[in-house]
């Protein structure tokens, strides 16, 4: 009886010892498991976020600009836009800068422009031609989407996205005509650019140059927007 008694009561000791363990590995697991570790947060500021203003019209400018070693008649520049013939001379290698069109449109911002128009010869040298007034010029312009943004600075930029410009343009060549002799004929070439550009509001900027005719001549155009006043 006493060898039983010393076997039961090893039993239930083992028994206890089992359910003890049971009780206290979750805990033990618990402790061996380790915290996730925590991102460290990055120093990088984020980027600014642009802010669209209020909704505004805004006023556009389109200079056309001819750059030419040749003499010209008027080459008179703006006062606005001297810094920018000043940038240009050290740049390209003109003698002359001439001012050919101004155009000057209303849109809103979020708005678009599409203009088409017939205008005299940019080339100088057309000029002095009797035939100029039945060979004019076929421009067009046009912006997709013009946006006034604020930048995270708080300064006020326009962007112009799908800006094109375009332009067919009579060259001079020369033509034997029966009983006359040699005069002079013309051929329309077309020219443009296309491009997004931004810019700080009311900042005349180069939106690009196009090398047209024999003579080497190239067109430039300038373009700014601001509010409109009123």
């Amino acid at each position: 009886m006493k060898s039983v008694s010393v076997r039961l009561g090893r039993s239930l000791f083992l028994i206890l010892a089992i359910v003890c363990l049971g009780m206290t590995a979750p805990a033990i697991f618990a402790q061996d498991e380790k915290p996730a570790p925590v991102e460290k947060k990055s120093d990088e500021k984020p980027a600014p976020v642009e802010k669209k203003t209020e909704q505004v019209n805004l006023d556009t400018q389109l200079y056309i600009i001819v750059g030419t070693n040749q003499e010209v008649t008027d080459p008179q520049i703006p006062p606005v836009l001297e810094p920018v013939i000043k940038d240009l001379r050290s740049s390209l290698p003109f003698k002359h800068y001439r001012l050919t069109a101004t155009l000057i449109n209303r849109t809103k911002s979020d708005g678009r422009l599409d203009l088409r128009w017939i205008g005299g010869p940019l080339l100088e040298n057309l000029k002095t031609t009797a035939a100029t007034v039945s060979n004019p010029t076929f421009s067009d312009f046009f912006v997709r989407q013009i946006r006034l943004v604020q930048d995270g600075q708080g300064r006020n930029i326009i962007h112009m996205d799908g800006f094109k410009f375009g332009s067919r343009i009579p060259i001079q060549t020369t033509a034997a005509v029966a009983g006359v002799g040699m005069a002079p004929s013309f051929n329309y070439e077309s020219t443009g650019l296309t491009t997004d550009i931004s810019m700080r509001e009311g900042e005349p900027v180069i939106v690009g140059t196009l090398n047209v005719g024999p003579s080497g001549d190239a067109i430039i155009l300038i373009v700014s927007a601001r509010r409109a006043l009123k």
